[in-house]
């Protein structure tokens, strides 16, 4: 007969390590690719000092993935996900025609 006591420990033990898959795999996502043609229409460049400006005159150096409104990462982090891109993320430093100014 199977310990309760035993039958948790084994359950938390598995349950932590899929977490931790699960986090990797998060973090694991594909980059956008400039060429992409999503990327492309929207001007995306993974480094907002290389953009076009006389393409983009709106655009300014100040303005980057992660202080656009629909950067889903963390201020600290190097990318994150965006709602434009789904299933990749973006760089922090990057930048598109669709940044927004984040409230």
């Amino acid at each position: 007969m199977t310990h309760p006591r035993r039958v948790f420990l084994m359950a938390i033990a598995a349950t932590g390590t899929a977490l931790g898959t699960l986090s990797t795999g998060a973090r694991a996502q594909a980059k956008v690719d400039e060429k992409d043609p999503q990327a492309a229409a929207l001007g995306y460049a993974a480094d907002t000092a290389k953009v076009d400006a006389k393409k983009y005159p709106k655009h300014a150096a100040a303005q980057t993935c992660s202080n656009c409104a629909l950067y889903q990462g963390k201020p600290a982090d190097a990318t994150g996900a965006c709602p434009l891109f789904a299933g990749k993320v973006v760089a922090a430093k990057g930048w598109c025609s669709a940044w927004a100014k984040k409230a």
